[in-house]
């Protein structure tokens, strides 16, 4: 996605700011699938475009409190919310005060302005990457389904929580069992929503080529593993150094401020995913694939 789109969306939430809007119904507007729109403003503007139009219709509704004699009860429906209590939570916990208060002179209120994206382009080497082409690929995965804007499953848990559980569960050691050792790398899969839906998937897996024993695939996929399968794409790899997901955030937000609108590269809707070695260098938290096409 390129930053142009970035502010189109933008453009489109400030327009229909007082509409029943949500971040899926921006990315329609821009013409990207919810999954791609989410996940790429995110990266750029440090917060969801739900979050972003939560703050500007209370900083609005704060305004308007202000400086009309809106009554609470009506500012309330006017900026999306379902009961006055509901608005009255939201803007205290948003501005540290309550709406009533909001109508006093002197109180103290919070300012959250539109945002402007703006990318400054220099020259240098701002990231280390290597284009590479794959054809199709099977992985062998447990796989868990994922809400688009907040990263959880429905019981609330993270992508992180699911490898947690899966390592607690002794379910990744039978996965690397198939591989010979020095070969039992794990792949962190995720594939976008499709149109219409607010899920993605991630997988936990294993790659499934001529060193994997498929002897023992079949009793696996019995218990509750899945084939993951891709389609032939490029990809931008990028090594991410650090002890923790943090060095993996970064790079991404690296992708889409720098990568993206200096290469010409975009980011498609295939699977990307992450490599964890089994014997990787020092300091390398995972590999990063991105499947990307010139734009």
């Amino acid at each position: 996605m390129s930053i142009q789109l970035i502010q189109q969306a933008i453009n489109y939430m400030e327009e229909h700011i007082y509409e029943d809007i949500s971040y899926a119904d921006v990315a329609k507007s821009i013409h990207m699938s919810s999954y791609n729109f989410h996940r790429t403003f995110s990266f750029i503007s440090g917060m969801t475009a739900n979050e972003y139009i939560r703050k500007r219709r209370l900083t609005l509704a704060a305004r308007e409190l202000q400086t009309t004699d809106i009554s609470v009860t009506d500012a309330a429906y006017k900026y999306g919310y379902e009961s006055p209590e509901s608005f009255s939570k939201a803007f205290s916990r948003f501005h540290g005060s309550t709406p009533k208060q909001a109508k006093q002179k002197g109180t103290k209120l919070h300012l959250f302005n539109p945002l402007v994206i703006k990318i400054i382009l220099e020259g240098g080497s701002i990231m280390d990457y290597r284009i590479e082409h794959r054809e199709g690929q099977q992985f062998v995965a447990l796989i868990k389904s994922f809400l688009d804007e907040t990263g959880m499953d429905e019981y609330g848990h993270s992508i992180p929580d699911f490898w947690t559980e899966c390592y607690e569960k002794n379910l990744i050691e039978p996965m690397k069992l198939l591989r010979a050792e020095g070969k039992r790398d794990l792949y962190g899969l995720c594939s976008p929503a499709k149109d219409g839906e607010t899920c993605f998937n991630y997988g936990i897996g294993i790659i499934v080529d001529s060193d994997t024993d498929m002897t023992q695939l079949e009793h696996l996929m019995e218990n509750g593993y899945s084939i993951w399968e891709t389609e032939p794409v490029d990809y931008a790899v990028f090594r991410c150094y650090g002890t923790d997901t943090s060095c993996l955030d970064e790079i991404w937000g690296k992708f889409f401020k720098e990568f993206v609108p200096q290469t010409g590269y975009t980011q498609t809707d295939d699977t990307d995913y992450e490599i964890y070695f089994e014997k990787g260098e020092h300091n390398l938290f995972c590999e990063l694939w991105v499947p990307v096409r010139k734009a």
